[in-house]
């Protein structure tokens, strides 16, 4: 990483059904981050807002869902041609509801991490996704509860 560049914080979570699968989103692909790959829901805060408000406004506003933030779930860090990106990734559940997205995304799936870690996933949540995978595998689904 450039060490150079300017620090920016993004927040990502991890929401999960009743089955252990996780909602991911097809980034659109004329975003200028990452087109077509899969991706959390999350995004950046907004002025004056601190982190559980703005991860729940990031996920009314790309899926339309309500959700509640049960606590942290892990890191990630990544690199745009301006910033060098911290990603506070939360877990978390949604109320019941019909996934609406927004224009930033062109699909949506719930999968389990062990197929996720076969999809175009984001390169900075890849290992998240293959640590889950292989604590499910070993029985322990704990790791992100």
């Amino acid at each position: 990483m450039d060490k150079t560049k300017p620090l920016a914080l993004s927040l990502k979570i991890v929401i999960k059904d009743h089955m252990g699968r996780w909602l991911v989103l097809k980034r659109s692909l004329s975003s200028k981050n990452n087109p077509g790959c899969w991706d959390l829901p999350g995004g950046k805060m907004d002025p004056g807002e601190d982190f559980e408000q703005a991860i729940l406004r990031e996920v009314s506003e790309e899926t339309g869902l309500v959700a509640w933030v049960e606590g942290p779930a892990g890191t990630a860090h990544s690199e745009s041609p301006s910033h060098r990106i911290i990603y506070l990734i939360l877990k978390g559940r949604v109320e019941p509801g019909e996934v609406r997205l927004s224009d930033e995304h062109d699909e949506y799936a719930w999968v389990h991490p062990r197929d996720l870690i076969q999809m175009d996933l984001v390169e900075q949540f890849r290992q998240l996704a293959i640590d889950c995978a292989q604590k499910s595998e070993q029985g322990n689904a704990q790791l992100i509860g």
